[in-house]
């Protein structure tokens, strides 16, 4: 009798909606005023100037994530605006509502701009400031210190790069004891940033307006704000979106800083979607550049900025299908704690496994697998499979309990 080993993938997919939260991104909630604090107290604030208008007094604007959904994580969230403005509705609050929806608690920052004569380094003192404020109201605010990172829009993505390259760099004098608390962000998000102050890619009105003069792409001055010439060992893991599309800033920038944190060997990822212009924001309903915020959450749960203690667990294991070692495939950890990132490790000759590094987290995971055994057998029926479960006629998939130290793990799967 032939059989047919193929299981459409759409069968797994009910299976795992619990934890693939990423694939239907939230819709942002209903639009409400948010609470804001000021950067400093009344009086201390650094670099202020006579003719300070609303948003010479940098605040940040509190987005608390819901507390039956709240993880611990949090993000200082840059809007962006060319240093000459700021796009506070769909690069800031609308940011805000969506990693809400994710149990992120946002913080959106209302810097200093450049046409109120602010410049450099005051957009630096203030996101500074802004990580070393929220750090402070960890317990108030029942977030994690050590999962804080920055997020940011084209000139607010530059800013949220110098926030990732210069926090150790001394913008203002220190006001109290918020000052003594770390500036690092924890990781960084750069969405179509401006980088490159010092070369022709740069957004000519972004350096202007933080610099305070037509300082030309070779001065000292750009040359010290061009974020990919202060990239070092110690700038946090990163996350880049850009679109080809973009001619206000182009992709080069996206692209130098990319390279740059490979050069310093810096965990980064980069998509670069062709169509799109700039200045997008989520740009939900798009079927393709709307899939960004997904990879994004993706990647803050690969990287375990959702759960606090993040860890992997070596693993190892063999995997049959119908007595035949898995030529070529893969098992998947799905983790019962949806802020836990899934893991794939690649089957062959049979065999998978994973180390400290690249293992699953701790717990319960439902296991799936995929894979083929024509290497072995060159039938023309053997085709590639999709399962979580040891048969097709089981009732329930496989789970196992990961934890340090476990045995080899066994898998028969038996298809006829």
């Amino acid at each position: 009798m032939k059989t047919t080993r193929l299981f459409p993938i759409a069968a797994l997919a009910a299976a795992f909606v619990a934890n693939s939260r990423a694939q239907d991104a939230p819709a942002p909630a209903p639009a409400k005023p948010a609470p804001s604090v000021p950067l400093w107290p009344e009086g201390a604030t650094p670099h202020a100037n006579e003719k300070d208008a609303e948003t010479g007094k940098p605040k940040l604007h509190l987005y608390p994530a819901p507390e039956d959904s709240r993880n611990g994580c949090a993000v200082v969230v840059c809007p962006g605006g060319g240093y000459g403005g700021l796009a506070a509705d769909h690069e800031g609050h609308q940011i805000a509502q969506w990693l809400n929806g994710y149990g992120i608690s946002a913080y959106v920052l209302h810097y200093r701009l450049g046409p109120e004569g602010h410049h450099f380094p005051t957009q630096l003192a203030d996101v500074q400031r802004a990580l070393r404020l929220v750090r402070s109201r960890a317990k108030e605010d029942a977030i994690d210190d050590a999962r804080v990172g920055v997020m940011g829009f084209s000139a607010g993505g530059h800013l949220a790069s110098m926030a990732a390259t210069k926090f150790d760099e001394k913008a203002y004098e220190p006001a109290d004891a918020v000052d003594e608390i770390s500036a690092r962000p924890s990781f960084a998000v750069l969405c179509y940033p401006v980088i490159a102050m010092g070369t022709e890619h740069a957004h000519a009105g972004s350096r202007k307006n933080l610099l305070g003069g037509d300082f030309a792409p070779e001065s000292p001055e750009a040359q010290h704000v061009s974020s990919e010439l202060n990239v070092t060992a110690a700038t946090p893991p990163t996350f880049i979106f850009q679109t080809d599309e973009d001619t206000v800033v182009p992709a080069e920038n996206a692209v130098l800083f990319y390279l740059a944190l490979r050069k310093h060997h810096i965990p980064a990822e980069l998509h670069i979607y062709r169509p799109g212009p700039h200045g997008v924001g989520l740009f939900l309903g798009d079927p393709v550049l709307g899939t960004w915020p997904n990879h994004l959450y993706d990647w803050m749960r690969l990287n375990g900025f959702l759960v606090p203690g993040f860890q992997r667990v070596a693993v190892s294991g063999e995997v049959t299908l119908d007595g035949t070692p898995i030529s070529w495939g893969s098992v998947t950890f799905h983790p019962e704690n949806p802020n836990l990132p899934e893991t794939t490790l690649r089957i062959h000759a049979g065999k998978f496994s994973g180390n400290a590094e690249t293992g699953p987290p701790p717990g319960g995971s439902q296991l799936s697998f995929s894979g083929s055994i024509w290497e072995a057998t060159q039938n023309p029926d053997d085709r590639v499979i999709q399962i979580d479960r040891l048969s097709p006629e089981d009732a329930k998939p496989v789970n196992v309990e990961v934890k340090p130290g476990l045995a080899p793990l066994k898998f028969d799967i038996r298809t006829r």
